[in-house]
């Protein structure tokens, strides 16, 4: 059976079309817009699950949501493929970064984008949260020194869930080639992937690529 992709512009389903790209497994898409004055998702997507959020698939009658659940289903599904290494160190390294892009890293970025939308007091609010954030992609920036992808030297899933937190930050919270140059590079690197660029043309335009 095809897997079903409920696909949102500009959102973390555009990581979940890249991955089974990489991971050569059959999908559909059916696609929703966002609000154009509110930015949130249609109502429709609560048809498909209760919070309305995406991504969410539908595969051999299981509707499956949240984008690391979901990554690890397919992974599952493609039978270890882009999975945890073999490495003990670098399975570990896997595992945490798997949580870490929604755990730590995404929150204090999308607080900050709630923040730039407070009028008045708004700025000054982000001003004063960007230390918070520095932090993080100072973070990354060092493990991203020691090794050219998240769980090691290859290419892994743990990349996959990276790459929304990370482009969100290059494009509205100070991820710059001056001060994070190995994370610049790792962007670059993914961007370049052919199953990247598969995933941008049937998804269509991302506005963190």
């Amino acid at each position: 059976m095809t897997i079903l992709v409920h696909h949102l512009e500009n959102s973390r389903s555009q990581r979940v079309l890249w991955l089974l790209e990489e991971l050569a497994l059959p999908y559909e898409l059916k696609r929703y817009q966002r609000d154009p004055a509110t930015m949130l998702a249609p109502p429709a997507l609560r048809q498909v699950h209760p919070l309305g959020k995406s991504p969410v698939v539908e595969d051999d009658g299981r509707v499956v949501a949240e984008t690391g659940a979901i990554v690890e289903y397919l992974v599952e599904k493609a039978g270890g493929r882009l999975g945890a290494p073999a490495d003990r160190d670098d399975a570990l390294r896997y595992r945490y970064f798997l949580h870490y892009a929604e755990g730590s890293l995404m929150p204090p970025l999308f607080t900050k984008l709630v923040l730039g939308r407070v009028p008045l007091l708004g700025g000054v609010a982000q001003r004063r949260f960007q230390p918070m954030i520095d932090v993080h992609l100072n973070y990354v920036e060092s493990e991203l020194s020691k090794r050219p992808w998240f769980a090691g030297d290859q290419f892994t899933a743990a990349d996959v869930m990276m790459s929304f937190p990370m482009e969100a930050a290059r494009q509205r919270a100070g991820l710059g080639a001056e001060h994070h140059p190995n994370s610049i590079a790792w962007l670059q690197r993914i961007h370049a992937r052919p199953a990247y660029q598969a995933a941008l043309q049937r998804g269509g335009p991302y506005a963190y690529s």
